[in-house]
């Protein structure tokens, strides 16, 4: 399992009590001295930083990657723009798990 963290620090420990032995915080967030790389390692998972630039060959793959059902997005619920405060009530209550994606439809 993998955690992609775009927040930052005020999430880097609530990130890492999701995953399980062997899974993956990565933070695209630049580490600060709070960054839990010796914690990961404790509880036997690791955190890592990648810096992300736009980059089409890596999105091609991971494309791939996704239409081959080697990389799955966990779907926490889908809620319509119109309700995007309750998507952001979802999202702050702190028990979704997967992404809340908004819907046109």
């Amino acid at each position: 399992m993998v955690v992609l963290d775009a927040v930052g620090p005020a999430y880097w420990s609530r990130s890492l009590r999701t995953l399980r032995p062997g899974g993956t915080l990565v933070s695209i967030v630049p580490p600060d001295e709070t960054f839990p790389a010796d914690r990961a390692r404790t509880a036997g998972v690791r955190a890592v930083f990648m810096l992300v630039e736009p980059d089409q060959a890596a999105l091609r793959a991971v494309a791939s990657l996704v239409d081959s059902g080697r990389l799955r997005v966990e779907v926490g619920a889908v809620v319509p723009l119109e309700e995007a405060s309750r998507a952001h009530a979802l999202g702050e209550g702190g028990r979704t798990r997967g992404k809340i994606v908004p819907s046109l439809t």
